[in-house]
């Protein structure tokens, strides 16, 4: 399932609180790429152990479909990130794709979770690999070793960055996370997101973006959305299904940008294996090997959201 989840769209990531029958009997029904079942910052302290087994029945008695399917475990400096991962991944089944570890801030927390999934693994009678493994930077010291961590084990299939508690670790005086500022002169996080871009990118990881906590507000959220997908981000985070709804459109390419990459491709194959040429006219714009390269790009982003090239 590692394998077959690794690849597959993430342009809306639907957060559902494991703790909430109601929530965990919706999830299945959002139009949304990825759910993943939170034992995290959604769960309250009292209710943690308990939402564990409710997680594993959602998991193995719900139909998910095709979507990856996920469960954020407690940070390691909790008492129950162990019984996370012993009770959820040794009793969900094989229809769980991957694990989200929260709040990391070194390699070595990526390696010991690789380390504790695999005795699990073991133990349930699963190929061992099978649990991927998804990775939040949510404080200072979780960027600066953030190449690291993105480069920690071969679970690894996502990299996310998580503003809230990363607003709070380096103390920006802000109490909404997530959202802009008006106040500030441009993209207050921009470095942040970039950043996070580079190492995931570099070690083929897909990158997401957290959440934007103004849930009612579609609209702001489109426009706010903007900032990571002309970066390069693969999704972002959805707190409703109305909210995965946008996302699956502002992460995909659009009919028009998906055909126009065909059509480059095209174009410069005829160029390279016919005219034996490495440059040809596209239109009014001159198309290269990197040219093929960003068409490319577009063509697997495009694939994966569902479309297919216009007939002619």
């Amino acid at each position: 399932m590692s394998e077959r989840s690794r690849n597959l769209p993430r342009r809306s990531c639907l957060s559902t609180p494991g703790s909430s029958d109601r929530f965990l009997a919706k999830a299945p029904t959002a139009t949304a790429d990825m759910t993943f079942l939170d034992l995290e910052d959604s769960v309250a302290p009292n209710e943690k152990v308990a939402a564990r087994a409710k997680v594993v029945k959602a998991i193995r008695e719900q139909d998910w479909g095709e979507r990856v399917l996920c469960v954020r475990v407690n940070a390691w400096d909790t008492p129950w990130t162990y019984g996370d991962v012993i009770e959820v991944v040794g009793n969900a089944g094989a229809r769980l794709d991957e694990v989200m570890l929260p709040k990391v801030q070194s390699a070595s927390e990526v390696v010991a979770m690789d380390l504790l999934l695999t005795q699990v693994e073991r133990n349930a009678g699963l190929p061992v690999g099978h649990i991927g493994i998804e990775a939040q930077i949510e404080t200072a010291r979780g960027l600066i070793n953030v190449d690291e961590i993105c480069a920690a084990s071969s679970r690894l299939e996502t990299i996310i960055f998580g503003p809230a508690d990363f607003a709070a670790s380096i103390e920006m005086p802000v109490l909404t996370g997530g959202v802009a500022i008006p106040e500030y002169p441009g993209d207050h996080f921009n470095y942040v997101f970039s950043r996070i871009l580079m190492a995931g990118r570099a070690n083929g990881l897909q990158v997401i973006d957290g959440p934007f906590l103004k849930i009612r507000e579609l609209d702001s959220l489109r426009e706010f959305a903007q900032r990571t997908r002309v970066l390069g981000y693969d999704g972002k985070w959805a707190l409703t299904p109305d909210q995965a709804l946008v996302l699956n459109e502002v992460y995909s390419p659009t009919q028009e940008q998906f055909d126009k990459a065909w059509d480059i491709l095209d174009a410069y194959r005829v160029a390279t294996d016919e005219n034996n040429t490495g440059a040809v006219m596209f239109g009014d714009e001159m198309i290269d090997e990197a040219s093929r390269k960003m068409a490319t790009k577009f063509l697997t982003r495009g694939e994966r959201a569902g479309l297919k090239r216009s007939e002619r």
